[in-house]
């Protein structure tokens, strides 16, 4: 096992329950990363003009932002008169740019096997925010260096959320409800008490 330790399994448990054979995954030549950034679905908006201008100049997204744009365009063109309503036009979103830019950086690592399957995919929203599932393959299949390769993808892709006007969710910490919610609850209780009515 990984832990170096050595397991005694009975023959009548190999005929009775399943097993996970790890030989597949090591021939293969890449181990899967399969995990979420949970986005706080509150900063989730339109991409405004001068911010389109801004993703034009990273190079991840150069090509997306001008298909993208020709896209929507041709498509708002199609609408007519309708398209002057903001409800009826296509415009980019701030977590669509960001969802793109995430996938063009992993196809675009070193550390990633092209040669498998490589997705960044929207899933159902949960209390939690937003799921953004990473979904690719380590060029390796050593431990120690699958951890190293996952963690500076999602540290990178944590570091990067702001630029897209986008943060994590996170569920209120002791330190949230200091900062927050005491401050307004003393705050409340220095106001002059509502006059009383006699009648």
């Amino acid at each position: 096992m990984f832990d170096k330790t050595i397991v005694s399994i009975p023959t009548w448990r190999l005929m009775s329950e399943s097993f996970k054979n790890w030989r597949g995954m090591q021939a293969s030549g890449g181990r899967r990363i399969k995990r979420s950034l949970y986005i706080d679905a509150s900063g989730v908006r339109f991409l405004r003009d001068d911010e389109e201008v801004r993703m034009t100049q990273v190079h991840l997204l150069t090509d997306y932002i001008s298909r993208k744009q020709a896209e929507l365009k041709a498509w708002n063109e199609a609408q007519g008169h309708s398209a002057q309503l903001s409800a009826n036009r296509r415009r980019m979103t701030n977590l669509g740019t960001f969802r793109a830019y995430a996938l063009a950086y992993l196809k675009s690592h070193p550390d990633i096997q092209p040669n498998m399957t490589c997705m960044v995919r929207q899933m159902q929203t949960t209390a939690q925010g937003v799921p953004l599932e990473i979904y690719c393959f380590t060029r390796t299949t050593a431990w120690a260096d699958y951890e190293r390769i996952q963690g500076d993808i999602f540290d990178y892709l944590l570091a990067v959320l702001p630029e897209f006007g986008l943060s994590l969710y996170q569920q209120p910490s002791g330190n949230d409800l200091r900062a927050g919610v005491l401050p307004a609850i003393l705050g409340a209780s220095h106001l002059p008490a509502p006059e009383s009515r006699v009648g």
